[in-house]
């Protein structure tokens, strides 16, 4: 028997097969990034409690702080679906790229929005933010001050940097684009298209993604006009 037939003889597991196409990606990529969304939208209600004081918004740190058994398999989970939501996008990229190995004499974008044309590289943009958002408010190596007992006076410290708060505010219009392309395609790859709700899926994921914006940018913001004032 030849290595082929019997190559051919062996059947790939049924997850294997389903990653193996561009179907499975995409739902891959849609579930994990509705995970991603799903927390986003939660780390936001968190950050917003700053306006409410710094006893209200060091008690909420404290409080995760306490809590690992809750933390921990939240990180695992997130850690999880951004190593398989980069890996779905990087191998969509290659099967896209493969299937037209030579590019446009004169590309014109048809029916695709500037948040669909900029998924890949505002991706890996939101990632670098990420990671520099956890050296600076998690390992206290963010080149700002850093006090692991009070993270009101390190958000204070942090965004009183003109730099880091135009950073920030740059990353998040990145990540809501990317958000409202993301939340609204997450229906069309499950399969869920319908002429008479689409529509309304596409303003739902633009008023959602307006809201995490503006959310998260009233932070840095407020800061630098001191409406949150730092710990006298």
């Amino acid at each position: 028997m030849s290595a082929t037939v019997a190559e051919e003889g062996i059947q790939k597991p049924q997850v294997l097969r389903f990653w193996s196409t561009t179907t499975g990606k995409k739902a891959v990529m849609a579930v994990t990034g509705a995970i991603l969304a799903l927390f986003v939208i939660g780390h936001l209600i968190g950050n917003l409690q700053i306006f409410l004081g710094p006893d209200q918004f060091n008690g909420y740190a404290r409080a995760l702080r306490h809590l690992p058994e809750l933390v921990w398999p939240v990180r695992v989970i997130l850690f999880i679906s951004v190593i398989l939501h980069i890996w779905s996008s990087i191998e969509l990229a290659v099967t896209k790229s493969e299937a037209r190995p030579v590019g446009y004499t004169r590309w014109k974008p048809a029916g695709s929005s500037y948040a669909s044309r900029t998924m890949y590289w505002s991706g890996p943009i939101v990632a670098a933010f990420v990671v520099y958002h956890l050296m600076q408010f998690t390992f206290g190596v963010g080149g700002t001050p850093y006090n692991r007992l009070d993270t009101y006076g390190n958000v204070i410290s942090g965004f009183r940097v003109p730099a880091v708060s135009l950073f920030y505010i740059f990353a998040m219009a990145l990540l809501c684009l990317h958000l409202r392309h993301g939340l609204w395609s997450l229906f069309q790859t499950l399969g869920f298209y319908h002429p008479r709700h689409t529509p309304r899926i596409h303003r739902a994921a633009s008023l959602i993604s307006l809201f995490i914006f503006f959310g998260f940018i009233s932070i840095p913001i407020a800061v630098m006009l001191r409406v949150i004032p730092p710990i006298l």
